[in-house]
């Protein structure tokens, strides 16, 4: 007999699944549910691995031993800034990856997952509006850096943008409102990241945001990995015949989209996954280290690495562990597509984190201090499996300004980074032969979209030699 779709799932199969999990706390509010309410909260049950939650709980699966990997880290294979050893010139580089751009070889991944909490910004981080003059969004900057190069080299450039469950509708619609900043329909493609429940830090037991709805999160950047495959982004990937992936995170408004000197380093040294790298300025640095571990590339958390070794210096008085991750990447679409296959393969990383929660009189609690843990996913833990990876340093002050933390805070705030902007493109300006008298800390600043100008060379022949600047200007697309 077919069972009624209407009707409400059976509780005690349900409960005999939970009990062998230890879980069946979180139907003693069932009864309190409607029909609707049970079915979801049973979709949500079945979709969970308990098993697998119960072995990250008990720390079958969780994070390696940093202090001991620290220990034999070495600085990564790199092609840094001004080196004159390397195997190849930067202008090579930058001719490999303008040939891969111009034979429409390269599409582009965007993190949007997040929302703008340390920001003070109950939205998607991308809507959040960093433009110095325009005030534009992340999201119009970064997608009109994605049509800028499209018009450049005369191919589509497809963007795949992965949100996630709480920022997933309010972004659809935000780029709908704006007919996605230029980019053409075709080329959008919207995918979700998967999520994850957290459990009690104490017991393992999974958490109920409200009665009838467990706490879940994202799982983590690296989440995107089996959302891009189950997503069906992977089979536009290849019907399209890209063959490099460039793939950035939401939250830096100097990102380069499609930098072409990245590009080619990682054709031309036949790498499977690069990473773009800043010099880190003090040990300190909040970013994650690219190092290389017995002959693999690895990245260890800020957190992770142990001072007395993030303080080891060479001869010169530069840290050898130099190399800060800017959650930039290339990926060969062939290793990615054999690794998203092995999804299951990337490591959760676990975090404590306050979550609020329904306890068992169905009162709601929020916690002080962390009470629970959550399991993400990052994407860099692809680095250790993929041939030749190497990283790519960038000027800091030219490409690196993430917005994260809110006006008052130390670093990564959002004046920081229109400082930042503010500083290049007066740059460029004034190697074009103009006259810059405007200053951010004056309330007078310059900003250049991307359909403007990519590159300092791009602004040359698209404005008059001699002119002369003193008040805020923005210059947008110059067609």
């Amino acid at each position: 007999m077919t069972q009624d779709a209407s009707a409400p799932p059976d509780k005690r199969e349900l409960l005999e699944q939970l009990e062998a999990a230890g879980q069946q706390h979180v139907l003693t509010f069932w009864e309190e549910l409607s029909s609707d309410r049970q079915r979801a909260l049973a979709a949500d049950l079945t979709a969970i691995d308990m098993a697998e939650i119960n072995r990250l709980f008990r720390g079958q699966g969780g994070d390696d031993d940093w202090a001991a990997l620290a220990e034999r880290a070495q600085p990564p294979p790199a092609f840094r800034l001004g080196g004159d050893d390397e195997e190849f010139s930067l202008e090579q580089a930058h001719e490999r990856g303008r040939a891969a751009l111009a034979e429409g070889q390269v599409g582009v991944v965007l993190v949007a997952g997040g929302q703008g909490t340390r920001l003070g910004f109950d939205h998607p981080k991308g809507m959040f509006s960093v433009g110095p003059v325009s005030g534009a969004s992340l999201f119009q900057i970064l997608i009109e850096g994605v049509v800028a190069v499209a018009r450049t080299y005369g191919k589509s450039v497809p963007l795949y943008l992965m949100t996630s469950h709480a920022t997933h509708e309010a972004t659809i619609a935000f780029l709908d409102e704006h007919d996605r900043f230029g980019l053409p329909q075709e080329d959008l493609h919207v995918f979700q990241q998967g999520t994850m429940p957290a459990v009690d830090a104490e017991t393992g037991k999974l958490l109920l945001a409200e009665k009838g709805r467990l706490f879940v999160s994202p799982d983590g950047h690296g989440g995107m990995l089996a959302a891009f495959n189950r997503s069906g982004a992977m089979a536009d990937v290849e019907a399209r015949g890209i063959r490099q992936l460039f793939y950035l995170q939401i939250d830096n408004p100097l990102t380069c989209v499609c930098d072409e000197a990245l590009i080619g380093y990682h054709v031309k040294s036949g790498s499977q996954l690069s990473t773009q790298v800043v010099a880190k300025q003090h040990p300190t640095d909040r970013v994650g280290n690219v190092v290389s571990i017995d002959g693999q590339v690895r990245i260890i958390e800020y957190s992770d690495l142990p001072a007395a070794i993030a303080t080891q210096t060479n001869d010169d008085g530069s840290l050898r562990l130099w190399a800060g991750n800017t959650a930039v990447h290339v990926f060969d679409t062939d290793f990615l597509r054999r690794m998203s296959g092995e999804a299951a393969g990337l490591p959760f990383h676990l975090a404590r984190k306050k979550v609020p929660y329904v306890d068992a009189s169905g009162q709601l609690i929020r916690p002080e201090s962390p009470n629970a843990i959550k399991f993400e996913r990052f994407i860099f833990d692809l680095l250790p499996s993929a041939r030749q990876a190497i990283a790519v340093e960038i000027d800091r002050q030219k490409a690196y300004a993430p917005v994260k933390n809110a006006p008052g805070s130390n670093d990564s705030t959002p004046a920081a980074a229109q400082a930042q902007m503010v500083a290049l493109h007066t740059e460029w300006l004034r190697a074009a032969g103009v006259e810059v008298h405007a200053q951010v800390d004056d309330g007078v600043a310059i900003e250049i979209s991307p359909l403007y100008a990519r590159h300092a060379d791009e602004v040359s022949g698209r404005v008059a030699v001699g002119t002369r600047i003193t008040e805020a200007t923005y210059l947008g697309s110059p067609t």
